[in-house]
């Protein structure tokens, strides 16, 4: 596969792999964590997105729309979904970029020309290209083509990954990546089941067998009060990546945060968190404690 949609580009991104590098995000994931602070990484389509506090009522959008799919009210552009044909016509006249579209097609070369323009920065710094999403693993065949690109030009690549996948495409994806940034929610499957919508055997199993290959592995966790914070499952995390082949793993532990709201507000879905929040500093330390414990260590951020 030549192409594939992307939904964004980061630059001079310091905490996705060692270095300094360009981030980019792969549209689609087969998870639908409650907590996404990327939701518009979630669908492996276009989406269209929308801010009311942006729009000017200018009517640009109205008057371009070939499907008569935009209506302008007093409250802001209402988008007919049975008439959109997300041509994107309407975010390309939009003055204030009210409405954007989130998802493009990139192919292979165009991809490379942005990694291409950051290289004096990963010269410097030891950088390089980390693959991101969504799930970039959902985009294999695509993925894989530019991993070869990249590794055919010396950049360093960097994978970040739920592990949520057939073990022989993260294998075979595994032979291409330099450094793999491993996702983990939580290690009851029951829990993980109702908090992203899918099991994690699988993501246990491939992080295994990941780390008998001697690939290089961060782990990053996102920790959140009232879903994962918990000692029982902390002592039972730690236990597991303390017993993963290889080097102890380093741990990055992500707080929960809720500055995606505005995303889902766009996105015209309405975003719950209950009872979710950021577990307190005191908290956070007994965490790093906790893995200190099985000779793992665990840092925030990164």
């Amino acid at each position: 596969m030549n192409s594939g949609l992307i939904f964004d580009v980061k630059r001079y991104a310091i905490n996705d792999g060692p270095g300094i590098r360009i981030t980019i995000f792969l549209k689609g994931c087969y998870l639908n964590c409650a907590w996404c602070h990327n939701p518009e990484s979630i669908s492996s389509k276009v989406q269209k997105m929308y801010s009311a506090d942006k729009c000017m009522h200018c009517g640009a959008c109205v008057e371009n729309c070939p499907e008569n799919a935009c209506t302008l009210t007093s409250e802001g552009i209402i988008t007919d979904a049975a008439l959109c044909k997300l041509c994107g016509i309407c975010a390309d006249v939009c003055p204030a970029k009210a409405t954007q579209m989130s998802g493009q097609q990139a192919s292979v070369d165009e991809i490379m020309a942005m990694i291409e323009k950051e290289r004096v920065f990963f010269d410097q710094s030891s950088g390089g290209v980390t693959f991101s999403g969504g799930e970039p693993l959902m985009h294999a065949k695509f993925l894989i083509r530019l991993l070869d690109a990249c590794g055919a030009r010396g950049i360093h690549r960097t994978v970040d990954t739920t592990g949520f996948a057939k073990t022989e495409t993260l294998l075979e994806v595994a032979q291409r990546t330099d450094h793999f940034l491993y996702d983990l929610k939580m290690m009851d499957a029951t829990g993980h089941k109702k908090w992203t919508n899918v099991g994690n055997e699988a993501i246990l199993t491939n992080l295994k067998i990941l780390a008998e290959t001697g690939a290089s592995i961060n782990i990053r966790i996102p920790l959140i009060k009232g879903v994962n914070d918990d000692a029982e499952n902390i002592g039972a995390t730690a236990k597991f990546v303390a017993g993963l082949a290889g080097e102890k793993k380093r741990v990055n532990l992500l707080p929960y945060h809720n500055i995606m709201l505005k995303k889902y507000e766009k996105l015209g879905a309405v975003f719950k968190p209950g009872d979710m929040a950021e577990p307190d500093r005191q908290k956070q330390e007994t965490i790093i404690a906790q893995f200190a414990g099985y000779g793992v260590q665990a840092v925030l951020g990164g």
